[in-house]
């Protein structure tokens, strides 16, 4: 029965937590920052990263659907809601396969991995900017948007604990939704 409680546990845990298909992420090359890939794109050319972001806009064209994103750090993979957090901006291309940019409006939060395939000089307003570029290999939208600053969201986790106390053992699990 506790064999099968704690068995229980870790599949509950262990599939909440996989965001990238496992083969893809032993894939990723964490070493690159983004800084790294936008000061020497080129020299990034062929590996595969991980980026996440806040979607500026999404357009098809002949080539496919070009992803314009406002890079954002990750936790655990997943973009953090800070936008003065970003250094920079990148290019995701979807060329397999049809992306509606309806489905990526203004502010969707995603995390993407992809081949990086070099840079594109483009104007950002007034500025002329290298947008690093990269081959879309997997998207994962994150359908929860983080509160404006001040707000408060539903909050729902999971906690995990154990310990002896006396003779015996005790295990226990938890679950909590918070405001």
């Amino acid at each position: 029965m506790r064999a099968g409680l704690l068995a229980a546990m870790w599949l509950l845990t262990s599939c909440a937590s996989q965001v990238i298909p496992r083969d893809l992420e032993q894939e990723v090359d964490k070493s690159v920052s983004f800084r790294e890939l936008a000061e020497s794109p080129d020299q990034y050319v062929g590996r595969t990263v991980a980026l996440s972001g806040e979607v500026l806009a999404a357009k098809r064209t002949p080539q496919g659907t070009v992803i314009e994103v406002l890079e954002l750090p990750m936790d655990r993979w997943e973009p953090v809601p800070d936008p003065s957090a970003s250094e920079g901006r990148f290019l995701a291309w979807k060329k397999d396969g049809f992306l509606d940019p309806a489905t990526l409006p203004k502010n969707t939060r995603v995390t993407i991995v992809g081949q990086v395939t070099g840079s594109t000089r483009q104007g950002v307003e007034d500025f002329d900017y290298a947008y690093p570029e990269l081959t879309v290999r997997y998207l994962k939208v994150w359908e929860d948007q983080p509160p404006a600053v001040g707000g408060t969201r539903p909050w729902f986790g999971i906690s995990i604990g154990g310990g002896t106390m006396g003779r015996g053992v005790g295990v226990g699990t938890g679950v909590g939704v918070g405001f």
